[in-house]
């Protein structure tokens, strides 16, 4: 597995209770850019329409040999699961309050690009806080 990039932000913000592996439909020069690590997952998430999944606001750099074959670097990016994932999946996101977002991007070893999503729940500021609390006590222990 290449790692592409990780989305440490979402672990922050949200409380992942469950993840899934999807492939993600890609153009050649997307591709490029990928793996050249040229992405940000700043305010991405997916989302349902017609019955399919999508990945909205995930940013791929345009790649700078590519001329006219470039496309949108912000553009909707289908999602891959089995349909029984996906009919899965949409009964969870309707609950309220959980949401679908990209923890992860890497090329597995056949070399297809796949996004690990996570089933989240959004974390309240005073939750954040206690977290952040834990972390620092761990790691002052671990200095000890």
């Amino acid at each position: 597995m290449a790692l592409v990039l990780e989305n440490r932000r979402a672990r922050h913000d949200y409380e992942i209770l469950e993840t899934y592996e999807a492939g993600i439909v890609l153009k050649g020069t997307e591709v490029k850019s990928l793996r050249a690590g040229k992405v940000d997952f700043t305010g991405s998430f997916a989302k349902f329409e017609n019955g399919e999944l999508y990945l909205e606001n995930l940013y791929i750099a345009p790649y700078e040999k590519g001329s006219y074959t470039n496309v949108d670097p912000r553009r909707k990016r289908k999602l891959l699961l089995h349909r029984h994932e996906l009919n899965r999946l949409r009964g969870r996101v309707e609950q309220k309050g959980l949401t679908l977002v990209p923890l992860k991007i890497y090329f597995n070893e056949r070399g297809y690009a796949k996004v690990l999503l996570g089933l989240a729940r959004g974390k309240k500021a005073y939750q954040r806080k206690e977290d952040d609390k834990k972390r620092a006590v761990r790691r002052a222990l671990e200095e000890l």
